[in-house]
């Protein structure tokens, strides 16, 4: 049982920081890409951040200079560094992550639970 636990998110003013983690747990051969994505009420989910197993990154052009995606692989951890957070910013923020449970596996993805951020003006 593959699982995804994110954490970190909460409450900030205009300007603050947050730093939000995903934890993957489980019967696990590899982890792919992770990423961030984010779903504003009465809005699509959308890609905030990309991260390869490599370390090579993709931002999203709202939040590219203020947000920050990196994972440590030994910990299968994936975090998002979020500074001069916005009202815009307010969502709740979703770990994804491309999985191969064993070495056979062609691999799926797999979501977190989500956490709250709200970025007060």
């Amino acid at each position: 049982q593959v699982q995804l636990v994110e954490s970190g998110g909460g409450l900030v003013q205009a300007g603050g920081s947050l730093r939000l983690s995903c934890v993957v747990s489980g019967s696990i051969f590899s982890i792919n890409a992770m990423a961030w994505y984010r779903q504003a009420p009465g809005k699509q989910r959308e890609l905030a951040a990309h991260i390869f197993s490599g370390g090579m990154t993709e931002l999203a052009d709202s939040v590219k200079g203020r947000f920050t995606i990196s994972r440590d692989n030994a910990k299968n951890t994936v975090y998002l560094q979020m500074n001069s957070l916005k009202p815009e910013d307010t969502a709740v923020y979703y770990c994804n992550a491309f999985i191969r449970k064993f070495s056979t596996d062609p691999g799926s993805t797999y979501w977190g639970q989500g956490t709250q951020v709200t970025v007060s003006s």
